[in-house]
């Protein structure tokens, strides 16, 4: 950075005095939503993983409960066929009791003791036969209950897929706007591309980089004829999509900034001006809502190159516009869960 002569010295304080920055809370906000977008992406993509890895857990949950389910069927007709045995047995066993009470005149004194040995496995096989089928409606009951569990893990099971198929399309559609955005701009801005501007898509947003030569002389954040052209172009497309949110951030070299008095104090209030001048060329004639544009300074502190040399210091000394699509149906699927 070099000071500036007084006679630019004194047109800059005039230019200065008639113009205005964005209010700091009003960038803060906005930028914090960016922010807590890529934030919740995140975050989003963990809880996809987390999303994918529990419907798999759940899957073998609900194949498990229907292996138990098979094998208390195949106890629950074992059950049954022991069940009908006793109660054969049961039956014979009334008879031979019927058929002794019968002739019980006629038996002799010794048979009294094989009546209370029949009276007795009479007893014994009612026992046996109640405590079969109360055996019985007990795994009943848990067969019930186990397809209750079944039924609402299959449910839940169907619910997270549908969410999970739902934030897959928002996703995708969420790809195709931010990948036809990018062709529109770069479409617009075909002729600057390779000349000190990129057009990239980076977090699910389009950023379009543009170095300082093409925007502004050196220590200066009054934009030149070319830059202005370029801006004019890329404002069209913007007016064209109005869910796009625009932010403008400035960055310098980490070259201290020489102040001699003037409105610049230092290289962060310097690329603060660059990105509200973008700002106004952007709003100026073109109806944009005042509403979707951000302007903020990065100084030196978000360098894309951390080397010393000329070169590193070119590419840091840039102002990057972030547009950022519309993203309150993703919103509204995340909060659901």
């Amino acid at each position: 950075m070099y000071n500036m002569k007084t006679p630019l010295i004194i047109c800059l304080i005039a230019i200065f005095s008639f113009m205005s920055c964005v209010p700091g809370g009003r960038y803060n906000n906005l930028h914090d939503k960016s922010v807590q977008y890529m934030n919740e992406r995140d975050n989003y993509k963990t809880d996809n993983l987390d999303l994918s890895m529990r419907n798999r857990e759940m899957a073998a949950r609900l194949q498990e409960l229907e292996e138990e389910l098979a094998g208390m069927e195949g106890e629950k007709e074992n059950l049954q066929g022991e069940v009908d045995q006793v109660r054969v047995k049961y039956s014979d066993l009334n008879n031979r009791y019927t058929e002794l009470q019968k002739a019980q005149e006629d038996l002799i004194r010794g048979n009294v003791a094989e009546t209370k040995r029949l009276l007795r496995e009479l007893q014994e096989a009612q026992e046996n036969l109640q405590s079969k089928e109360n055996l019985m409606k007990q795994l009943e009951m848990n067969m019930e209950a186990k397809r209750a569990a079944l039924d609402e893990l299959s449910y839940e099971l169907e619910q997270r897929n549908a969410r999970l198929t739902e934030l897959e399309q928002i996703l995708e559609k969420q790809t195709r706007v931010v990948k036809e955005l990018k062709r529109k701009v770069s479409d617009a801005l075909y002729g600057f591309e390779g000349d000190g501007l990129t057009v990239s898509m980076r977090n699910g947003m389009v950023y379009v980089s543009l170095e300082e030569k093409l925007l502004f002389r050196t220590g200066s954040y009054n934009i030149d004829a070319n830059g202005r052209n370029a801006l004019k172009k890329l404002a069209a497309v913007l007016k064209n999509n109005p869910d796009i949110q625009i932010t403008i951030e400035g960055h310098t070299d980490d070259v201290p900034y020489i102040s001699s008095g003037g409105p610049i104090q230092d290289n962060w209030d310097l690329s603060v001006k660059r990105a509200t001048t973008v700002v106004r060329v952007l709003l100026d004639g073109t109806g944009i809502n005042h509403e979707r544009l951000t302007a903020s300074g990065r100084g030196e502190y978000l360098p894309v190159d951390n080397n010393k040399t000329a070169e590193a210091r070119r590419k840091n000394r840039r102002t990057e516009i972030i547009l950022t699509p519309d993203l309150s149906e993703l919103y509204r699927i995340i909060e659901s869960y």
